[in-house]
This record gives structure tokens, C-alpha cells and sequence, in this order.
């Protein structure tokens, strides 16, 4: 994921303070000008008792229910002290702390907070001399029904916005979690995948350096009484010795990638795609293969264990998640390169396909770079599913490391 720039973190830290400033202090200014053209002309602490209401706004994000209480206060002290005459608004400054602590503090701290505030203000306005009689069906004129209403209203919408908050942060927290694991997956597919193909190339360059070792020694052996220079024994004899320090060394290599000596067994190769075929077919797919290379290509038995495994893991694949259709498997190319088509329908209706983790292409891929050739996965436009890969038959080279 990538990070913000840093001028953007910091504005991103203050926002919601400069959201506070100018909550607190729009409103402050608001309050008071209401109230300042009023006749007779109210004295300058009743404007500032009135407009001190709003000023606890500034901490609704940190102190809740702090801010809800100081602001009960206030309104508390304007109601009994009556500074301004005529007739006051009602609880819509309340209704913001109300929802503040909501919002920001848990319901066994709001809830009671917000009853305790319904109480205190609604005793207030009895005891200012500003209580009403309230009208049945209507919340004109203010008294305790609009309290309750709107109070009520602010909490249920602070407690929901909560709400909200709560299932969003759980959600990108569940995000981060799975891309993760995502990432965590991937890089153990990639690692399992190369030290399965580090041991297929083991087991074919095994194969020729010791034949290189045995020939070395018998040619030495067959050399030593021979009427040749001692020099060439000796070379013949270092070639032999060369041989069984390389495999020592790959078997070291394979040891610290923790890969397990196999029995011996014959190497998958491309004369072995018949039976995936078959395996494809018993499974209910509806193979069709198409054989356009020689037999008798110098392929390298690296390349033609690479092409079986492709193409095992797309029937695979196709098993898994399309279930019993239609596939077309076509191998073809000549002495210097090999492509592969695997095609497959649409799933019938009512599949439900195995779940996957990609790590089926991310081991293709790793397999075809390895022969510096290209993989192309995706889906077809009637419907189905198509892999196209290309295999050079040069001198493999080493796959690009991870960026």
C-alpha cells in the first residue's frame, strides 16, 4: 500500500482539529450574533453566556462526554440567570453535543450522559420560568417534548454514524489483513515454486555431469597404460574430479532450500502429455489434443519438463474451476521454440468453482520466464478460458528477482 506524502499525513492529522476550530468557533460567533440585535439590547455577558455553549465543541472528538456536561452547564446557568428577554431558542446547540457523545464515546457512557442531560435542562427551563405546557402531536412550543424528541434523534444518529465508523475501520483493518496475506501467499508460491523448479533442474544437470564423471574417470583409466602425455591424464582426471564437486555442491545448494532428495523416477516430459490427457478426460473434460512439434526436437529435458508441468497445472485449473467442459490442449513449434494453447468453455450453469489463490499462474509464469519466453492468461470472449505460452529453446536465464 502506498504511503502518503508527508505534507498530505499532516494535513490529514490536523483536519479533524481545524474541523473542531471551526465547528466550535463558527457556531460561538453564530450564537452570539443572534441574539445581539435583540430589543432591548442584552448585556454583553448574557451574549457571552449564550455564546460559551458552543465553545465545547473544540473537544467533542477527545472528550465527549466532557464536552456534553460543560455545555449542559452552560445552558443550565443562561436558563436560570435569564440575561436576555424575550423568548430563547431551544435545545439545537444540546443536540450537537448530544450527538458528539454518541458518536465518539460508547453507548454506557452516552446513553446515561444523554438522560442526565434531559433531565438537568429540562429542570433548568422549570426553574428559569420558562417551562411550557406541551402540545400534544407537535413540539411547538419548547418544552420537555422537544427535548426528548430531538435529543433522542441526535443519539440514534450519533450512535449509528458510530456504528458506521466501527464496521469501516474493522473492514480496511480485514483489507489489510487479507492483502498481507495476499502478499505473504505469493512469496511463498514464488519461493516453493522456484525450489521445485531448482530441483527439476537439479535432477537434469545432475544427470549429465555425473555422465560427464563417469566418462572422465574412464577415460582416465583407459588412458593411464596408453603412450599419452601425462598431462592429458591429468586433465581427463581433473574433469572427473571438477564433475563430483559440482554435484556436491548443487545437493549443498538444494540442502539450504530445504528440498528433499526424490526417488528416481523418470522426468515428466513432453511424450508424457498423454496421460494428463486421460486424467483430464476421466474427470469429465472433453479433450481434444493437438501435437504440432517433432518428436525427435532437441529440446532440452529442462524445457520439456517445463512444458508438462504448464500444461498439467491449466488442466488443473480447468477441472477446478470451469468442471467437466470442452478443452482444447494444442502443443506445437520447432527446433527453437514451443507454444502452448490450453482453451476451455464456459462452466455450465450451477458450477460452484474450487477456490483459488493464484499461485497456480504464479508457478507458470516463473516456469515460462525461466526459458525467457511470455504467458498470457485470461478470459475468452464468448465465455471460457485461454492460456497461450511461448518457450524459447535458448540458454534459460535466471528469473528477475521480486521488485
Amino acid at each position: 500500500m502506498k504511503a502518503l506524502p508527508r505534507a498530505a499525513q499532516r494535513w490529514a492529522a490536523r483536519r479533524p482539529w481545524l474541523t473542531d476550530v471551526a465547528l466550535g468557533g463558527g457556531l460561538t460567533l453564530f450564537d452570539m450574533a443572534t441574539v445581539l440585535g435583540r430589543t432591548p439590547e442584552p448585556a454583553g455577558w448574557g451574549v457571552a453566556l449564550w455564546g460559551a455553549q458552543t465553545v465545547p465543541l473544540l473537544w467533542r472528538r477527545s472528550r465527549p462526554r466532557a464536552c456534553l456536561a460543560a455545555m449542559t452547564c452552560w445552558y443550565m446557568a443562561f436558563q436560570v440567570l435569564s440575561p436576555i428577554e424575550g423568548r430563547i431558542p431551544g435545545p439545537f446547540l444540546l443536540m450537537i453535543g448530544v450527538y458528539a457523545a454518541a458518536r465518539y464515546a460508547p453507548v454506557r457512557g452516552s446513553l446515561p450522559g444523554t438522560l442526565l442531560c434531559l433531565a438537568c435542562t429540562s429542570t433548568a427551563d422549570a426553574l428559569g420560568g420558562h417551562w411550557q405546557t406541551p402540545g400534544l402531536g407537535s413540539l411547538e412550543p419548547i418544552s420537555a417534548t422537544t427535548f426528548v424528541f430531538f435529543f433522542a434523534l441526535a443519539w440514534l444518529l450519533g450512535c449509528g454514524r458510530r456504528r458506521i465508523d466501527a464496521d469501516a475501520e474493522r473492514l480496511r483493518e480485514l483489507n489489510r489483513r487479507l492483502a498481507a496475506e495476499q502478499d505473504r501467499n505469493a512469496r511463498q508460491a514464488v519461493v516453493g515454486e522456484r525450489a521445485r523448479i531448482a530441483r527439476d533442474l537439479h535432477d537434469v544437470v545432475a544427470h549429465h555431469v555425473s555422465a560427464i564423471a563417469v566418462q572422465a574417470r574412464a577415460a582416465e583409466e583407459v588412458m593411464a597404460p596408453a603412450s599419452v602425455p601425462a598431462e592429458a591424464v591429468q586433465c581427463v582426471g581433473l574433469i572427473g574430479r571438477t564433475a563430483d564437486t559440482a554435484l556436491l555442491e548443487m545437493r549443498r545448494v538444494l540442502g539450504l532450500l530445504s528440498i528433499r532428495e526424490r526417488e528416481l523416477a523418470p522426468e515428466p516430459s513432453l511424450e508424457h502429455l498423454e496421460p494428463l490427457v486421460e486424467a483430464a478426460t476421466a474427470a469429465g473434460c472433453r479433450v481434444t489434443f493437438v501435437s504440432g512439434y517433432r518428436t525427435g526436437s532437441a529440446f532440452s529435458a529442462g524445457m520439456r519438463l517445463s512444458v508438462y508441468r504448464v500444461v498439467q497445472e491449466a488442466l488443473t485449473n480447468v477441472v477446478r474451476h470451469a468442471g467437466p467442459v470442452g478443452v482444447r490442449v494444442a502443443v506445437a513449434g520447432d527446433d527453437s521454440r514451443l507454444t502452448i494453447d490450453v482453451v476451455n468453455d464456459a462452466a455450465p450453469a450451477g458450477h460452484v468453482p474450487a477456490p483459488g489463490t493464484g499461485q497456480g499462474l504464479v508457478g507458470m509464469r516463473e516456469r515460462v520466464l525461466a526459458f525467457d519466453g511470455v504467458l498470457e492468461a485470461g478470459p475468452c470472449e464468448g465465455g471460457g478460458w485461454r492460456l497461450h505460452a511461448v518457450l524459447h529453446a535458448t540458454a534459460p536465464r535466471p528469473a528477475q528477482a521480486d521488485a
